[in-house]
């Protein structure tokens, strides 16, 4: 009898935390997703079992269809981990090597006179310049049908960013050639092989390559949302995403994905530990990938996960190995970002929520972290104090507030990021160290000063040639006006910033390290403004002058 009321206890307690979870779930996913907008679902599988599985919001606007659990999404990136799986199975097959050479594959690919191996292209540090990020990939490419060496073609011929194995640049032309490779190695289509290697095998039945013409039931609409509201995202031919992100899915499939390769079933275990592991640089650095999979923790709790991106949609999939936790949450529309929201969903499946309860500091003790700290690797951080509060403010970065929780521990709005103050046997502060899903980061304190601006007054007449609007690229554009008697500039799809003169033609964002110089014509009009931020870019003026 003392048995059967002891099983008892441990099922009411386990539903209870199941049920306690399950609150904290909604609470996140109902802030991400409106009722009446572009909606998203949700998955926790924990030792094998569902404990939750929700849809949100609508899988389609104009027929007023409600998201349902089973709907189907573009998962953009999360593609790359089935195409490394491909790869990992070729190798093993002894039809490829980790270190060849892409050339014996891809004869005539130019590789500037350096080795790049497949490794390299599986772990984003080829130095290949990523085709997504050219400025001649504007939205009438994007809808353009190519094949895998027309496309290759395309791209091949851009100048490298580094030398392989320089650094880590996520580089969705290196996954694509993976996929060009996976054709001419295996004889079938990227398509072919994924359906007979991996989604048939394994029982994937509501997975798809992406094309855009297959009547596939329960697909769901993508979205994008601009200044008027919602909107149907653009045209992209799925010939373009292919090996980097053209795949098809649901949650529960993959949950079935994931299970499958923590289970050996895709590929053999050392295969496995070997895409599972991060990659260390020319330098002897690490990085925060492996092959298809970034690395990461929650709360010290080994991750292994991708997300993705692509038009009108966002996908995020975690998976601890430990605690064997899987979460996914896909959206369709790019305005509904799951990242934190899977991070957050993780943290709580395994008992350790990002929750911090904000403490209060004198303003002498916050003064006494003002510094800036560098490092190697990562530039510089540079901690101010304004006003009674404490920000952080990376090389190239936004300013963003640093929220107290005990001495020298710091969160910021985010939940998911802390930064923590390390301190020498003498109890001086010496460093910082930034603690994220990712890896952790430290940064040195300094003897620098702080940088400042130094402001200057701009004649009315000479800032009305400023204004206008400056194309970076056919979709991202940046405008600069004058609102209340302050100047400000404003990217495509985010916030206005305010510019204040640091010289003739230059401004400086306020809370962004980031610069703005505006370029005149022998006329003497704007005919461009150059964005100074991590490198030089300029941005031409569209309109009439």
């Amino acid at each position: 009898m003392k048995k059967i009321i002891s099983v008892l206890f441990i099922i009411s307690f386990s539903f209870q935390v199941v049920a306690k979870s399950n609150k904290k779930f909604d609470v996140l996913l109902n802030e991400l997703f409106s009722k009446d907008g572009p909606g998203g679902v949700a998955l926790v599988v924990k030792d094998g079992k569902t404990i939750y599985r929700k849809a949100f919001g609508m899988a389609n606007l104009e027929l007023g269809v409600k998201m349902k659990p089973e709907n189907v999404f573009r998962i953009g990136s999360i593609t790359k981990q089935f195409t490394a799986t491909a790869i990992m199975q070729l190798i093993e097959q002894g039809k490829i090597k980790l270190d060849d050479d892409i050339t014996k594959y891809i004869k005539d690919y130019p590789t500037h006179g350096y080795t790049i191996t497949i490794e390299n292209l599986l772990t984003h540090t080829s130095g290949i310049k990523s085709y997504t990020g050219l400025k001649k990939w504007t939205s009438e490419v994007r809808k353009k049908n190519f094949t895998p060496k027309e496309m290759v073609d395309y791209f091949k011929s851009e100048p490298m960013d580094f030398a392989p194995g320089e650094k880590f640049m996520y580089d969705n032309s290196g996954y694509f050639l993976l996929g060009y490779i996976i054709e001419i190695v295996s004889g079938q289509t990227y398509a072919e092989y994924i359906q007979q290697h991996i989604f048939t095998p394994i029982g994937m039945k509501n997975s798809y390559y992406g094309g855009n013409s297959p009547i596939i039931k329960n697909r769901a609409a993508g979205y994008a949302k601009d200044d008027n509201g919602y909107k149907n995202d653009e045209f992209l031919s799925m010939t373009q995403p292919f090996a980097a992100g053209s795949l098809l899915s649901t949650v529960d499939d993959l949950s079935t994905w994931y299970a499958a390769v923590m289970s050996d079933k895709v590929m053999t275990k050392a295969s496995r530990s070997k895409a599972h592991s991060v990659f260390t640089l020319n330098d002897g650095s690490k990085t925060d990938y492996g092959f298809g999979w970034a690395i990461g923790n929650i709360q010290g709790s080994p991750m292994v996960s991708h997300g993705g991106g692509i038009n009108g949609f966002l996908s995020a999939s975690n998976y601890l190995p430990e605690e064997r936790v899987f979460v996914a949450v896909l959206s369709n529309c790019m305005c509904n970002s799951p990242a934190d929201v899977a991070d957050k969903m993780a943290a709580i499946a395994i008992g350790k929520p990002f929750e911090w309860e904000q403490v209060h500091l004198d303003e002498d003790f916050l003064k006494s972290y003002v510094a800036v700290y560098s490092s190697k690797s990562d530039g510089d951080r540079i901690i101010t104090f304004d006003k009674g509060k404490l920000y952080s403010r990376r090389t190239g970065g936004s300013k963003f507030e640093l929220l107290p929780y005990a001495k020298d521990k710091f969160f910021f709005d985010s939940d998911t990021v802390t930064l923590e103050f390390l301190r020498d046997a003498q109890n001086k502060i010496n460093a910082t160290i930034l603690k994220s899903t990712q890896s952790d980061k430290q940064w040195q304190r300094t003897d620098k000063p702080i940088p400042t601006i130094t402001k200057i007054e701009v004649d009315e007449e000479l800032f009305k040639k400023y204004v206008g609007e400056y194309a970076l690229t056919q979709n991202f554009h940046l405008k600069v006006f004058k609102l209340d008697g302050k100047m400000y500039t404003q990217a495509t799809g985010q916030s206005k910033l305010e510019i204040v003169g640091t010289a003739l033609h230059k401004f400086s964002l306020i809370g962004v390290d980031a610069q703005l110089t505006f370029n005149f014509n022998e006329n003497d009009q704007v005919i461009s403004v150059t964005l100074h931020q991590n490198g030089d870019h300029e941005a031409k003026r569209l309109d009439s002058l």
